[in-house]
């Protein structure tokens, strides 16, 4: 395994001034929102998109992939009544595809809460129809582009579509595609009723990516999740991808943040061996 931290964390910091940080401080990996960039990532230029990845060799740092793909990017929606909003989404995955190809990544994370939420009126059934559409272009791009998107279940408080592990299995299960993936999350875990091992042993094979943070929205370390039996199922069903800190609250501030993560998470899973 691999540990990384989401870039959004350093805020107002440069890219460079990032990636020399969370390399000297002992992460494997950088994940991108590209919001921190522009705010669409058909904005960011070639010239922009090789920088990162010149930056990524030079500080000899991996970056990841991208995630809070659609934050800021308006005007998208999976489950839009309007097919015309759907059709746009769509070709926005294919972009972000691209985005994530040049920056060097290989995976893209989805969460988006408000632009997959049901409208008034539409069905669940119909929501799922339409968001398989959305994402069909984009996988297939992925293959071409040997990126993997990852699906993310979210509690109910965030979305009211796809809130568990086996919800979004059975969505990527759709494609047959070792493009669409999901991801799995430890604050989203959290509200799915099971103990967060279970959930990892259930989901072997079918995720790709996973994001270290605690239910109350700090990192590993911070709150009360015990990150040992994690570890210890990661390792039991062979994960060998990326472990990367995502925190919502960044009250510690950067640097504190990114240190005593990777501290947690090397000791829970040096712990679990």
């Amino acid at each position: 395994m691999k540990f990384g931290i989401c870039n959004e964390i350093f805020e107002g910091w440069s890219m460079e001034d990032t990636m020399e940080y969370v390399a000297k401080t002992g992460y494997d990996c950088l994940e991108i929102a590209p919001f921190t960039i522009s705010n669409y990532v058909t904005d960011i230029t070639a010239a922009q998109r090789q920088n990162v990845k010149d930056l990524a060799a030079k500080h000899n740092i991996e970056i990841s992939g991208i995630h809070w793909v659609l934050v800021k990017a308006e005007g998208m929606h999976m489950t839009h009544t309007d097919a015309s909003i759907r059709e746009k989404t769509a070709k926005y995955f294919v972009d972000l595809v691209d985005c994530c190809a040049d920056f060097g990544g290989a995976s893209i994370i989805v969460g988006s809460p408000y632009q997959r939420n049901l409208m008034d009126g539409v069905s669940y059934e119909q929501a799922w129809e339409w968001a398989t559409e959305v994402f069909r272009p984009g996988v297939e791009h992925a293959s071409e582009r040997d990126v993997v998107i990852n699906f993310e279940p979210l509690a109910p408080s965030e979305t009211n579509f796809v809130n568990t592990h086996t919800e979004a299995i059975k969505f990527t299960k759709q494609f047959d595609s070792p493009n669409f993936k999901i991801i799995l999350d430890t604050k989203a875990m959290c509200s799915m009723g099971k103990p967060i091992p279970d959930i990892i042993r259930e989901s072997a094979g079918e995720f790709a990516y996973y994001h270290a943070n605690d239910e109350n929205l700090k990192g590993p370390g911070f709150g009360d999740v015990d990150f040992k039996p994690i570890g210890a199922a990661l390792k039991e069903v062979g994960y060998d991808g990326v472990v990367s800190v995502e925190v919502f609250k960044f009250d510690e501030g950067p640097e504190v943040i990114a240190t005593e993560s990777l501290r947690c998470l090397r000791e829970s899973f040096a712990l679990s061996a």
